[in-house]
C-alpha cells in the first residue's frame, strides 16, 4: 500500500563524485517492499525543481525499518538531495510500481551505471530463498560501478568496464557470464544494455525481466509522461511497471531508441 512519510536521515555516504547512499528511517513500520520498487522524493528548497524525483529502492532493512537510497548527481534536483545531511527529514511517496519476480534456481542479474541501484535488494532477496545469483555490472569506469564490495555478499559478481578500469574491458553485454546458464535474467540500466539483455534472453527462450527508466513525474500513473507502448497496450512504466517482462515489450525491443 501506497504511504506518504516523513522519512529520518540516519546514514549518509559519498561514494565518488557522482553517487551518494542516503539510509532513511520510517516514522512508524515499513510496509513490504519489493525489490525494483521506487519512491517519489520530494527536493525542498529547490525552487527550480517542481516536481519529485523518482529514486530506486537500494535497500531495504526491517530490523532497523530503514531504506536505502543510492543516487547519482544528474541534476539540481539530485544535487540538492546530496546536501542533506545526517538528522534532516526526506518526505517520500512510497513503495511504488512492480517489482521482480525473485524467479528461477539460477538467475543472472545485470546492471549498467545508476541501474545497479536496485538490484541489490533483489539480490539479498534471492539469497534469502537459497539462491545464489550471477551478478554482471557494468559502468564506463569502475568509478562508475559503486558499492561493489556489498554485492560481492550475495552473489558471484563480475564486471565490466569500457575503459578496462575493472573487470572485463567492453560493455556490459559483451561479457563472458552470458555464456553461463540462466533460468531467469533480471536487468536494469541504460536502455540500449537492457534491449541487448532483452534480445539476448528471447533468442535463448531464458526468462527476462527489464526495468525501465522512463521520465516518471508523479509515480501513480495519473501525468501519462511515463507511458510505454507494450504488447499488451499503452502501460505507465510507474504504475504497472517499472519491472515488466520482456516477452510483452516486443514494440520496445524493436524501437530505435
Amino acid at each position: 500500500m501506497k504511504q506518504i512519510a516523513d522519512f529520518t536521515i540516519v546514514g549518509r555516504e559519498q561514494l565518488g563524485e557522482q553517487y551518494f547512499t542516503l539510509t532513511l528511517r520510517h516514522p512508524g513500520q515499513l510496509p513490504r517492499i519489493e525489490a525494483g520498487q521506487f519512491v517519489e522524493v520530494e527536493v525542498r528548497d529547490c525552487p527550480a525543481v517542481m516536481l519529485r524525483r523518482p529514486i530506486s529502492i537500494h535497500d531495504v532493512d526491517e530490523s532497523q525499518n530503514t531504506l536505502k537510497l543510492l543516487v547519482q548527481i544528474v541534476g539540481k534536483g539530485t544535487r540538492k538531495l546530496s546536501e542533506l545531511k545526517v538528522g534532516e527529514g526526506l518526505n517520500l511517496i512510497f513503495p511504488l510500481g512492480h517489482g521482480f519476480g525473485v524467479e528461477g534456481a539460477s538467475p543472472l542479474l545485470v546492471g549498467g551505471g545508476a541501474g545497479i541501484a536496485p538490484l541489490f535488494h533483489l539480490a539479498k532477496c534471492y539469497r534469502r530463498k537459497g539462491v545464489e545469483p550471477t551478478i554482471l555490472l557494468g559502468g564506463r569506469t569502475k568509478e562508475l560501478i559503486p558499492v561493489r564490495d556489498a554485492f560481492e555478499q550475495y552473489g558471484r559478481v563480475f564486471y565490466a568496464t569500457e575503459d578496462g578500469s575493472l573487470g572485463a574491458k567492453g560493455l556490459v553485454t559483451q561479457h563472458p557470464a552470458f555464456e553461463g546458464e540462466y533460468d531467469h535474467i533480471c536487468t536494469c540500466g541504460p536502455t540500449p544494455m537492457m534491449k541487448a539483455v532483452g534480445r539476448y534472453a528471447m533468442e535463448k527462450g531464458v526468462e527476462c525481466e527489464v526495468s525501465l527508466e522512463n521520465m516518471m513525474a508523479c509515480g501513480i500513473g495519473a501525468c501519462l509522461c511515463c507511458v510505454c507502448d507494450t504488447d499488451e497496450g499503452h502501460k505507465c512504466v510507474c504504475k504497472e511497471g517499472p519491472v515488466f517482462d520482456v516477452r510483452k515489450l516486443t514494440k520496445w525491443l524493436a524501437a530505435t531508441k
